[in-house]
């Protein structure tokens, strides 16, 4: 095998087209080099991305076992308005969940296709609405913790979702839309305690990737420890491959796989 390690989620570097990355071993595979090419990805065994263990992944990631127990897979992570680190209070781990919560957060608008807000760690931006397939993108608050962004969050999707459709995104036509239009009819949903924090003149961000969706879309594939799953690469958006049969693969959903890969 070519190359071999952990599967985590591609990695991508911002550029007038996103550059992605997988980090297999000692060695970074630039994917945008791979298209056009075959790729063979061989399940090797798991590698808990908490414990280490090779245990069958469960979420996330993480085995069972970690995925219930580890900080890094708290419920405040899916559910930011859960958060507590600001009262003192524990979920896991209050050192870590400081860490984490006790840091600014954004709260934005991104275009997979249809608008949807969000909400991501400052630090995370660009990154989250790339591997989200966001080809537009704009920050609408900035708040000092993860829960004002979670109540925010929880008020707007009452009125615009919180979910990227995958389907819809790697096959829909990548029309542009007024997000800052869309935001000012939303912004007086906001509870009182965010509103401080409103960024009055936000700045669009768009994203081109290395694929233009085409209408068409075929089957999710799996990654099975029986058949390793050979296929071309015509494409890569968010955190997926999409192949000449416009089949996909999502990378993120086997974090925690042992692969090997070949590129031929």
């Amino acid at each position: 095998m070519l190359y071999q390690g952990v599967l985590t989620k591609m990695e991508a570097e911002p550029s007038a087209t996103i550059n992605y990355f997988l980090h297999l071993g000692e060695d970074f595979v630039k994917l945008n080099d791979c298209v056009g090419k075959t790729l063979r990805f061989t399940h090797l065994g798991y590698n808990c991305l908490s414990c280490g263990d090779d245990a069958p992944i469960f979420k996330q990631g993480f085995c069972k076992k970690c995925f219930f127990e580890s900080a890094k897979a708290g419920t405040w992570i899916m559910k930011p308005e859960e958060s507590k680190a600001h009262l003192g209070i524990a979920d896991r781990d209050l050192a870590y969940e400081e860490r984490m919560q006790l840091q600014p957060h954004i709260v934005y608008l991104s275009n997979t296709g249809a608008i949807k807000v969000g909400v991501t760690r400052k630090n995370q931006v660009p990154t989250r609405w790339i591997d989200q397939g966001a080809h537009q993108a704009m920050a609408v608050l900035e708040v000092p913790n993860r829960y004002l962004a979670g109540i925010a969050e929880v008020a707007l999707k009452e009125h615009i979702s919180d979910k990227t459709q995958w389907k819809t995104m790697l096959s829909q036509e990548e029309k542009p839309r007024d997000l800052f239009q869309q935001f000012q009819a939303l912004r007086n949903y906001l509870p009182v305690e965010v509103k401080p924090y409103i960024i009055e003149s936000p700045s669009l961000m768009a994203i081109n990737f290395p694929y233009t969706p085409e209408g068409k879309l075929g089957n999710r594939l799996t990654l099975s420890s029986e058949t390793p799953l050979t296929a071309v690469l015509r494409g890569i958006k968010g955190q997926y491959l999409i192949f000449e049969d416009f089949s996909v693969f999502n990378v993120r959903s086997y974090e925690g796989y042992v692969v090997g890969l070949d590129v031929y």
